[in-house]
């Protein structure tokens, strides 16, 4: 990995064995990389960069404003959101394996005395996981025939930068468990964007005009991912 600097902003340049350029700006704090093609001269990287500068400020802006939540102890009453609605914390004790149960408003955890943060922590995240399991499918359904694609497998799990992920010579794709924190619409247009990329690998043109066509009101979800409280932790590559 090497780096340019564009005034007081360091941008992290990776040479990979890649077609195009991928601009991307990191949570919390903004950081920012360019995945560039192996043959691409670091001049010409830097003059991508620089014609950026606007929109990379603009994204640095938007994460260093964003909400977070304070971090979590797994204590009674505390909040956690469910599919964009917020839910108390009921923590019960008992010797059976750790459930998790969604009663109205309260969020219920049951588990072993003596647990610790960490194993409470694993039972909540394992539950988002199951949530998202269960919703994803239907989408997809929904979107193959619309979007003439077909998902071989999708994969949940606990990502640091991103909401979602494609594979596109695989067919798959991978959807970040806080997705199941956000508004269902949230989650659909995450599913939606990254099918889209089945046909379409990279963010450009002609991805742009895909996902306007097929989902118009794209930008508002983004908004509304991007408005709502993010994970206290520290983000990395």
């Amino acid at each position: 990995m090497t780096h340019v600097q564009l005034g007081n902003i360091a941008v992290d340049v990776v040479l990979k064995d890649i077609k195009n350029v991928h601009l991307s700006v990191y949570p919390p704090s903004g950081r920012v990389r360019i995945s560039a093609p192996s043959r691409m001269n670091l001049n010409t990287i830097r003059i991508f960069a620089i014609s950026k500068l606007d929109w990379i400020k603009q994204q640095q802006k938007k994460l260093r404003e964003q909400e977070r939540e304070t971090p979590r102890e797994y204590l009674d009453r505390e909040s956690h959101f469910v599919w964009g609605r917020r839910h108390l914390l009921k923590v019960a004790e008992n010797n059976f394996a750790p459930e998790v149960d969604l009663k109205r408003n309260i969020l219920f955890l049951r588990i072993r005395p003596g647990s610790s943060e960490e194993k409470k922590q694993a039972a909540l995240e394992e539950w988002y996981r199951e949530q998202l399991k269960t919703a994803v499918p239907p989408l997809i359904a929904k979107w193959e025939p619309r979007l003439g694609v077909k998902v071989k497998r999708f994969f949940v799990q606990r990502m640091k930068t991103k909401w979602g992920s494609c594979s596109h010579g695989a067919g798959s794709i991978r959807l970040n468990t806080e997705l199941a924190k956000k508004p269902p619409e949230c989650l659909e247009y995450i599913v939606v964007h990254e099918m889209i990329h089945l046909l379409e690998p990279t963010h450009n043109s002609h991805f742009i005009a895909l996902i306007d066509q097929f989902m118009p009101k794209w930008q508002f979800q983004r908004q509304e991912l991007n408005r709502l409280p993010v994970r206290h932790e520290t983000w990395g590559y």
